[in-house]
This record gives structure tokens, C-alpha cells and sequence, in this order.
């Protein structure tokens, strides 16, 4: 194991007066006057070539729409700088700053702990304010207020009246606001409580703890995604689409609308591909319900070599949205005596990284539209096909990227931080529910994963009931991982619905679909799919200007299996990892991997860039040929089988 840390050891000193907490706190700054208040950015530990642009522009951070399947013309961007405060505690939420000036500014979409939201400190509960006026074109409509994330719990006011509470930091919600509001100047507060890992709670965190530690980063709390408002028909109105297109033209669809029990009638309008004013097909059905229909003449199917999209326009009464779809069908299925995972029709290696998308200046939020499709774009170019969504849901607008870009996406749920009592159990079960279900009509989201390395995992094994009950949500059109890494309880119990995937972590060298396991991993299961979940994780010694400059960041440096001592022997080491995986996919049931990781974070210094998206390690020409390698040593095996 190669070790060169030593030559950061000279750094460590310079850090030695940062706080242990990564430089947040969790004090709360008083103005003498709040109107004086102003937003400025608070400098990163580490900047992005984006945190600039953003913070000289506040008033256009994140000015794309937010929801590329269900789009709507009339709307307004609430994202910008808004007021905020920290509170004393959760009961504080019953004494709302109604026309009261808050002491600091924020940049909304950016989480409370992140460099580019202007204030930078742990809070677990806070306050956010501010006004905006309805436009003149909603004219006598519906108004409603949409959030894309808030981490973890937030109560909504507008005019002084509560409107709504969510809790979950990872799914979109939105409230009917029209009855609060008035003419002029509108009022909107919200009170946020995130506790992340602490104060006796154990919501689905992920990777974030107050306590950052090598793996686990710093939370990202309150706004993290967009805040609009929109104008939609008065009466009935769609709230959400769900339409699952398959191979064979098949599509399944439910629109769901604002009267849950009406029964409205549903108008779908698929447009031509070379010329969107062209409708190719039409069908209807009956909003709030399932209803199904086959596409004719067979449109071009979805797939990473092509990734077709069909831009769809669904009408309810007076309610007209814009939406997309792509046809693809995915199985587990048997070919040559093997299980393989099979996209329309046809066996497909799947490998990538292990994608966590944080980020130096924004955390959780990345910078702009066009910084997180840059990790994307850089992903395809390399010639990954796929992608681990590890831990974190990302903003809609990401896995619009991956469908137009054709990379195929492994979306993780968060875990939780601790084992949880049932209580907790039976709230991230809910959370999981939703989370799936908003992702189901992503083209490029072909499995689920469950539970990570045990994270928040109950010994009793509650993938053995989980698994089935999320099948009958996917009906088909996604895959199951329902246990990536260990504590696979369904190798233990024969008879049991186990899932999609075989998957094991083994960092140092991979073990996939092979006849040899190391601890705690579980022998292969040829009832699944032979899949190297992660591997890899080949460290890189790099400098301080790309360094997340944190003492303990720094000083957790060494917790990275094997650190290289330059970018030439780190492609060494990494190509020779990836070989590895290329030979057991040419000797047993290999079906693809996971290698960690797109990015550094924090102190994870595995990436292929570092954490500031600024310097690349990878040798271009010799990964491209590596990648190929191994989706054409797949494609010789299955010929191979298929001459026997």
C-alpha cells in the first residue's frame, strides 16, 4: 500500500487555528440595524471556476425552470436574496416574524452551511423572509408556491398565515397559496428545522453529519434547490405525471390532479423528434387513474449509444404542461445460463462512478445549471455509460442531463445515521416511498438501491419486505439493488424475492460476480446480477490550492486506503484496478462496477478531479481505452457463450 502523505504534513500546521468543524459555528450574528444587512459571499474553503459568477449575481442564481416533466410558461423565480435568521429552538416556530426585518441575507438556493448562501454557520433551526408580488399575467389563476428541496422540515407562511408543513430534505413539495394572498407586496417566512444527525432525531441525512469525518461530509440545511411560484387554471389542475415508456411502444401513464377524486378528461401528444410541431401519436385517458396505450409506428428507442428523447404535451381542461419521455425496457434476465442486466432486448455492461455531486461553494447545491452538467459532460466524455447516484437525490434538472446525454443512473436512497427505532423506520420508508415514486419516468434511471453497506439498516432485514413492495411501485420499469455492499440478509433465507443485483464492495481489488469474497461481504448469488457496487478509490496527492482547507479534512487524509504520490502513478494504479475488473469480467459473471469517485469531497482525495472541479488527474487516452476494453472483453464473452 503506497503511502505519501508525508509530503502534506508540512501543510497541516497552517490549519492548526480552524475550528474542528470545517470553520462553521454555530453563533448567532446580531445587526444593529437588520435593513443594513447585505448578502456577501462567505469565502469557501475552496472555491469552483462558477462561485464567482454566482456571488456577483445573486439575482440570477438558478434562473432554469425546475421541472423538466412537468413544465408550465407562467411562472416566477423566487430565488435570489432573501432574509434570514437563526432561531433559539423548534418552539419558536409559533412566534412568526410577521413585517419584521431579519438580521442577515442569504442566496437561496444555497443550503444555511455553504459559502455561497452568505451565511455559513450550523443552525438547527431557522428563519427565512421574503416578499414578491404576482405578476400580471397569472392574472385571476391559481397560484401555487413550489419548493424544490428543504432540509428537513419547514413550515410555510405567507401573509402571516401557515400555510403548509413538509417534512423530507430530499423531495420537491408544493401549497396552494391563492386564498393568502394580497394585492401588492406578499409576505413569504419560513420556518426550517434540520437536526441532521443530532438532537435525539434520525431522519434520512446521507453523508452529512454536524460532525464531518473522512466519508461523512458538512450538512447542508434549509433552501437547497429552487422556490417558484406558478400560475396555473383555476379548478382542476395537474399536479404531477408519471409516464413510463417501454420498448415495445407501450406507455403507461397517470396524471394526477388538484382534485384527487375527479375523473377529468386526459389528452397525451407525443411530437415528432426532428420537428416538435408535429404530433406523431395522441391518446387519452382519465386523470388520477392508469391507463395505457402502444405507440405506433415503434418510436426510436432510449439507450446511452442513443439517447431519444419525445417532447409529450398533456392537456386536462383548461391545464396544458409540457413533458418528455424516452422508450426503454430494462430485465434482469438469463442469457447464456448467466444473469445479465438487458436494456431493450440487449445485454449492457454497465460502469461509472460513484457520483456524489457536493460541492466546495454550495454543498449539496451546485453552483449553476451549467457547473453540475459540467460533471456530467465530463462523465461522457471519458465514455462512462452509467453512473451511481450515491446517498443524495439530486434537482430534477440533473437527470434531465443524464437523459439527453445517455448516461444510465443507479439512484441510491439516503440513509439514515443510526439504526433506527420503528418510528424512524416507518418514516424513511415513507421518504423512500416518494422519492422513488418522483423518479420513476427519468428515462435514464434504470435501478434503485436500498440500503448502502447497512447504513441505518435494521438486522431484521427489512429489504426482505422492502424489496417486493417497491416492485410493485416500479412495475417492470426500474431494478432493484436492494442491498449494495453487505448485511445482505436474502443470501442467508433461500426462497425469498432478492432483488436484481449480487452487489459487492471490495476497495483495494474487485470481486464481481466471482468465486472469491473477502469480509463482510457475502459469497455471489447466481441468482442476481454479478455487480461491483464500488471499488476502486485510488487516492492522489495533490496541493493545497485544490485542498478542501480544513484541519480535519487534512488531517483525516490518511483514512484513503492508498494515497499516490503524482497523477502518472496514480493512473497506474487505478488502470491496474480497472484491469482487474476487466479480467473477472472475461472469467466469471462480472456485469459492471462502480468506481469511486467523480470528485474529491472533503477529505476524500479519489476523485478524478479534484473537489474544485479544477484539476484533472486522468490520463484521457489510456481511461477511454480501459473503458472500451471492458464493454468489448463484455461483448466477446457473450459471443463467445452464444458460439458454444
Amino acid at each position: 500500500m503506497l503511502k505519501s502523505l508525508v509530503l502534506l504534513l508540512p501543510l497541516l500546521g497552517a490549519f492548526a487555528q480552524l475550528p474542528k468543524n470545517g470553520g462553521l459555528t454555530d453563533e448567532r450574528p446580531s445587526y444593529e440595524n437588520p435593513e443594513d444587512a447585505v448578502y456577501k459571499l462567505v469565502e469557501p474553503k475552496l472555491r469552483t471556476p462558477w462561485t464567482e459568477a454566482v456571488a456577483a449575481k445573486p439575482e440570477t442564481a438558478w434562473e432554469e425552470y425546475p421541472r423538466p416533466q412537468l413544465r408550465r410558461d407562467e411562472w416566477l423565480n423566487l430565488n435570489g436574496v432573501w432574509e434570514f435568521q437563526t432561531a433559539a429552538n423548534r418552539e419558536e416556530v409559533s412566534d412568526v416574524p410577521v413585517n419584521q426585518t431579519l438580521n442577515q441575507r442569504i442566496l437561496v438556493p444555497f443550503c444555511i452551511e455553504s459559502g455561497l448562501s452568505g451565511i455559513a454557520i450550523q443552525s438547527v433551526d431557522s428563519w427565512y423572509r421574503t416578499t414578491f408580488e404576482v405578476p400580471e399575467a397569472f392574472g385571476n389563476n391559481t397560484v401555487v408556491l413550489h419548493f424544490g428541496a428543504v432540509d428537513h422540515e419547514a413550515t410555510v407562511f405567507v401573509n402571516g398565515e401557515e400555510v403548509g408543513k413538509h417534512v423530507g430534505g430530499w423531495d420537491k413539495f408544493a401549497f396552494d397559496i391563492t386564498s393568502y394572498l394580497q394585492d401588492g407586496a406578499n409576505e413569504l417566512i419560513l420556518f426550517v428545522h434540520d437536526p441532521t444527525d443530532g438532537h435525539g432525531e434520525n431522519p434520512p441525512v446521507g453523508k452529512q453529519r454536524t460532525e464531518p469525518s473522512h466519508i461523512f461530509y458538512t450538512p447542508c440545511s434549509g433552501i437547497w434547490q429552487t422556490v417558484s411560484i406558478e400560475s396555473v387554471p383555476s379548478g382542476d389542475f395537474i399536479t404531477n405525471v408519471d409516464i413510463r415508456s417501454s420498448a415495445d411502444g407501450t406507455v403507461n401513464a397517470t396524471i394526477s390532479t388538484s382534485e384527487a377524486d375527479a375523473s377529468s378528461p386526459v389528452k397525451i401528444e407525443i411530437h415528432d423528434r426532428a420537428d416538435i410541431t408535429q404530433v406523431i401519436f395522441s391518446a387519452e385517458g382519465t386523470a388520477n387513474e392508469f391507463f395505457t396505450f402502444t405507440v405506433d409506428p415503434l418510436p426510436e428507442l432510449w439507450s446511452p449509444e442513443s439517447p431519444n428523447l419525445y417532447d409529450i404535451t398533456i392537456t386536462v381542461g383548461n391545464d396544458v404542461v409540457k413533458s418528455y419521455t424516452g422508450f426503454r425496457t430494462v430485465e434482469r434476465k438469463v442469457v447464456d445460463g448467466v444473469q445479465r442486466f438487458v436494456l431493450n432486448g440487449k445485454p449492457v455492461y454497465q460502469f461509472g462512478p460513484l457520483d456524489q455531486g457536493y460541492w466546495p461553494d454550495g454543498l449539496m447545491s451546485p453552483p449553476s445549471y451549467e457547473a453540475m452538467v459540467f460533471d456530467v459532460e465530463y462523465l461522457k466524455d471519458l465514455g462512462f455509460n452509467f453512473l451511481r447516484k450515491h446517498i443524495k437525490v439530486e434537482p430534477d434538472l440533473f437527470y434531465w442531463a443524464t437523459d439527453k446525454l445517455g448516461i444510465m443512473v443507479m439512484q441510491d436512497m439516503p440513509s439514515m445515521e443510526a439504526v433506527p427505532n420503528d418510528a424512524d423506520q416507518a418514516e424513511w420508508e415513507r421518504q423512500m416511498d416518494i422519492m422513488v415514486k418522483s423518479h420513476l419516468s427519468f428515462p435514464s434511471i434504470l435501478s434503485f438501491v436500498i440500503y448502502n453497506e447497512g447504513w441505518g439498516q435494521q438486522d431484521s432485514g427489512p429489504e426482505i419486505y422492502l424489496t417486493p413492495r417497491l416492485q410493485s411501485i416500479l412495475a417492470g420499469h426500474q431494478l432493484i439493488n436492494s442491498v449494495s455492499g453487505w448485511h445482505d440478509h436474502h443470501f442467508r433465507r433461500s426462497g425469498l424475492n432478492i432483488g436484481d443485483f449480487h452487489d459487492n464492495h471490495h476497495y483495494s481489488t474487485p470481486q464481481c460476480g466471482s468465486p472469491f469474497i473477502s469480509l463482510p461481504g457475502v459469497p455471489y448469488n447466481n441468482e442476481r446480477i454479478g455487480f461491483q457496487g464500488e471499488f476502486g478509490g485510488v487516492g492522489v496527492n495533490t496541493t493545497i490550492e485544490h485542498l478542501w482547507n480544513d484541519e480535519r479534512a487534512i488531517r483525516e487524509i490518511d483514512q484513503t486506503y492508498e494515497i499516490d504520490a503524482n497523477v502518472e502513478i496514480w493512473n497506474y494504479r487505478a488502470l491496474r484496478v480497472i484491469e482487474e475488473l476487466r479480467e473477472q469480467t472475461e472469467l466469471f459473471d462480472c456485469n459492471g462496477g462502480v468506481y469511486t469517485q467523480t470528485t474529491d469531497v472533503e477529505g476524500e482525495v479519489n476523485g478524478f478531479l479534484t473537489y474544485d472541479r479544477a484539476e484533472d488527474h486522468v490520463d484521457h487516452e489510456k481511461w477511454k481505452a480501459a473503458i472500451q476494453a471492458l464493454y468489448d472483453t463484455f461483448e466477446a464473452k457473450l459471443a463467445a457463450a452464444k458460439r458454444q
